[in-house]
């Protein structure tokens, strides 16, 4: 019987511009529940902890607003992505 491995994707984000590539994928597709998941793997990569130090949010919030069946408000996406070193940015499609 074969198994899989588990991959996780916050292993390979080491950049800032890995991170914002990987971002910028989610937010093309548009699912929130997508989105949701990136940011908490991007968040992972960083450190949850230092991200809550520098977002006031705690670790236990950071978790569930950021995992895939999270529904992080607006203003947490946005002192996250802040944190992160990211802006977000709109465009015409």
């Amino acid at each position: 019987m074969k198994t899989a491995i588990k991959w996780d994707p916050s292993e390979y984000l080491a950049t800032e511009e890995d991170m914002a590539a990987y971002l910028n994928a989610a937010l093309e597709d548009g699912d929130t529940s997508v989105i949701a998941a990136a940011l908490g793997d991007i968040a992972r990569a960083k450190g949850m902890t230092q991200l809550s130090k520098e977002t006031g949010i705690t670790r236990d919030g950071l978790y569930k607003a950021l995992s895939p069946t999270g529904n992080p408000s607006f203003d947490t996406v946005q002192k996250v992505v802040r944190a992160f070193g990211l802006k977000l940015d709109i465009a015409t499609a």
